[in-house]
């Protein structure tokens, strides 16, 4: 388990270093000049040069991508030009409200989709195995941003049950939790149908093999046979997806906070795209990079401790 361990954590760090340097070389064919927007039209071209310099934009690619390393290795992610704030200090502010939204979302679409996954697995080919099979599909098809601004026209603005944007109020909890019910149902909804669909796909593979028949020639009971044996089996692709799922769930939260002008990692991006604020945007994309790299290493060892086979895959 250990040397699995290892490997992972050494595959993960060689993922997110390609996925910066991607970053940064894609960077460098965004239209526009960064200067220019910044500055404004009224900047003399000495002025843009200057900046040019300042950011390092001037430079070769390569250039660019080991001073960012070089950066990174001190625990310096640079500075934000527009706040001239510490880039580190401004994700940080923003991703407890991400990492809210993609736990709630995470939450309750585990609780919601694994149960119906079962329960479609254990009543094969019934009328409601059909039902869930039609749900899971429906809420799969339907994109977040879709879900995401009829939630608010329906349940905001029409019928006034849930607040209509911000995360509510520092120290009130239950005006947070209120104020994330809209957001985590347009992140979480397509996930309860691909949690429900990948759980009854894993549980009639477990529920047909031989050890599950010696149960049951022994007189275990079938609700016994399927959540004590069954789902313990059927349940390790789900914990995989589900880590590959929060790096999903990161994308779809971008939607989410820019719909309900919600503060967010997500939205901190899409703001510094606009502006041309690379700095941030580097240091944000690493880290929800490295974040979504950590949650798939993690979701892997778990499933490597509940299977052993899974060890001698890498």
């Amino acid at each position: 388990m250990l040397s699995y361990a290892l490997k992972r954590t050494g595959l993960a760090v060689v993922i997110t270093a390609i996925s910066l340097i991607l970053l940064i070389s894609m960077i460098q064919f965004i239209p526009g000049d960064p200067a220019a927007v910044l500055l404004g039209p009224l900047a003399s071209p000495a002025m843009r040069e200057a900046f040019r310099q300042q950011m390092g934009l001037d430079q070769p690619a390569i250039v660019q991508i080991l001073r960012f390393f070089g950066r990174v290795l001190t625990g310096d992610l640079g500075t934000d030009v527009l706040t001239n704030r510490s880039v580190l200090i401004t994700v940080v502010e923003q991703l407890p409200y991400t990492l809210a939204l993609i736990a709630t979302s995470i939450g309750w679409s585990a609780l919601l989709g694994i149960p119906l996954g079962c329960f479609a697995a254990v009543y094969r080919g019934s009328l409601a195995d059909r039902i869930v099979g039609v749900l899971s599909v429906s809420s799969i098809a339907l994109p977040a941003f879709v879900v995401a601004v009829y939630s608010l026209l329906l349940f905001s603005v029409k019928l006034g049950w849930f607040p209509t944007i911000g995360a509510g109020d520092q120290g009130a909890p239950l005006d947070q939790l209120h104020h994330l019910v809209l957001p985590s149902l347009a992140v979480g909804l397509g996930w309860v149908g691909y949690l429900a669909r990948m759980v009854r796909a894993s549980m009639l593979e477990v529920l047909s093999e031989n050890h599950i028949r010696m149960a049951r020639a022994f007189g275990l009971t079938e609700r016994t046979i399927t959540y004590q044996y069954a789902l313990k089996i059927a349940i390790i692709p789900t914990v995989v997806i589900l880590g590959m799922g929060v790096g999903n769930m990161i994308s779809s939260a971008v939607f989410a906070e820019i719909v309900f002008a919600r503060p967010g990692v997500g939205k901190l991006i899409f703001d510094s795209i606009a502006t041309r604020n690379y700095p941030v945007v580097m240091g944000a994309v690493m880290i929800t990079t490295g974040f979504y790299v950590l949650s798939t290493l993690i979701a892997d060892l778990i499933a490597a401790g509940l299977d052993p086979r899974v060890r001698s895959a890498l």
